[in-house]
């Protein structure tokens, strides 16, 4: 179902993730001290009395700024403006009316949406008297709230869902959950925005841009997909900023929430240590993945193409089962492809095998004579079931489980494959004694 969205704007620092986290009721948005760290619009769903909505946590709006970001700032938080059935302009009622609010306002008066004039940090709820002057904005009624406290916000919240558009309930749609990860600056921002067909996200050459997951659902022949652009994983002991943990922390959820991990990989420098340890991160959550050789484009001449596609087997051997894609989210070029990759590594990931199809396979195995003698005792693997899926997952009932080693492991994985097609996906193989 397409929920009414609510979006939250304003000047710089004035709360609105502290807001955002307090209507959600968790800590989805970043929140610190320094003002700009909330870059792009970032989706967070809410409820109040059995409503559901969309809110949209924005970056701070700051006409005439100088930052290198601030025009993009201004142009997503305007973006988001239109997108809502709601607006929430946020002020900071222990600073009174600034020049920056006035701004806001001046921007967002010709709006013809419902907009709310909400003023944080009024942690005292018997002492309002600060808000009288934010009538002088222009937008209405000022509403008295503290974020951090929680003050006022029941109250809003009553009147924000009364304002919301009704909404059709929409038939069950199957949704993919498909997070876009890898190193800073290795394009995942430029290929999310290509997948989308619009500027959804910030896109810089500065590494680290994208610090909060971004979610955004896409639906293409009746399959929705929600994309989530993350920020790019570093090595533990390089994340020196608090904010950069925090979007580190944010790329970590949003893997454990996908179906699918789309690893983007800058061809121009190839698959380094950070390549690696993201692709695992990705496997150990038990992901579905296909690793995207982005920059293609750019690779020079045959051998070094060659070249790079043999470092890319060697190196993430691990993820063995990854379809590998050339692309260039620049030029577009490959980008077709990456949806049809996603569904059909969803599809091996969500597959389903029959417990006559699996014995099959075994009764070949059995007959091949490969297996495991130790201390006198020999592995027979007697019968195998499939306990579950994303990602597929197989229990074998054997006379010594205790044989198996990682060996054993990669031999009937590999077998496995072959016979089944597991194209993308991790499988899960667990062995026990029948009792």
């Amino acid at each position: 179902m397409a929920l009414p969205i609510i979006a939250v704007v304003g000047r710089p620092n004035v709360g609105k993730s502290t807001f955002v986290n307090r209507l959600v009721q968790n800590q989805d948005a970043i929140v610190h001290s320094v003002s700009g760290v909330t870059r792009d619009r970032s989706y967070h769903k809410c409820d109040w009395n059995g409503i559901d909505f969309m809110l949209i946590d924005t970056g701070g709006i700051q006409l005439g700024d100088e930052d290198v970001f601030a025009g993009s700032i201004r142009d997503q938080a305007q973006v988001a403006a239109r997108q809502a059935d709601v607006i929430i302009v946020l002020v900071d009622g222990s600073a009174g009316v600034t020049t920056g609010d006035e701004d806001v306002a001046a921007l967002l008066k010709r709006s013809k949406k419902p907009i709310f004039l909400v003023v944080n940090k009024l942690d005292d709820p018997g002492n309002d008297a600060a808000i009288h002057d934010f009538w002088s904005l222009g937008l209405g009624e000022p509403w008295a709230v503290s974020a951090l406290h929680g003050h006022g916000t029941g109250d809003l919240l009553d009147a924000l869902v009364a304002a919301l558009p009704e909404v059709e309930p929409e038939s069950d749609i199957n949704e993919i959950g498909v997070a876009i990860i890898g190193r800073p600056n290795a394009g995942k921002s430029s290929l999310f925005n290509r997948l989308l067909g619009q500027d959804r996200s910030i896109v810089s050459d500065i590494a680290g841009t994208t610090r909060d997951a971004l979610d955004t659902v896409l639906e293409v022949d009746g399959t929705r997909y929600r994309l989530v652009d993350t920020a790019g994983l570093r090595r533990k002991s390089q994340i020196d900023e608090s904010v950069e943990y925090f979007g580190f922390v944010r790329a970590m959820r949003a893997i454990d929430r996908a179906d699918v991990a789309l690893l983007v990989i800058d061809s121009l420098l190839g698959v380094t240590d950070q390549d690696q340890r993201v692709a695992r991160f990705a496997a150990d959550r038990g992901c579905a993945m296909v690793i995207l050789m982005n920059k293609w484009d750019r690779v020079e001449g045959p051998e070094a193409k060659e070249l790079m596609a043999e470092l890319v087997g060697e190196k993430l051997a691990f993820v063995h089962y990854a379809p590998v894609l050339r692309v260039s989210a620049l030029t577009g070029s490959g980008v077709h492809r990456v949806m049809e990759a996603i569904d059909r590594v969803y599809e091996s990931y969500s597959t389903k095998v029959s417990t006559s199809a699996l014995n099959r396979m075994l009764v070949d195995i059995r007959a091949s004579g490969h297996t495991i003698s130790k201390q006198g005792k020999q592995l027979r693997l007697q019968y195998g079931t499939q306990t579950s899926i994303q990602p597929p997952e197989f229990t074998f009932f054997a006379n010594h489980p205790v044989l198996v080693d990682d060996n054993y492991r990669r031999y009937l994985e590999n077998r496995m494959r072959e016979a089944i097609e597991l194209v993308g996906t991790p499988i899960v193989l667990k062995f026990r004694k029948k009792d």
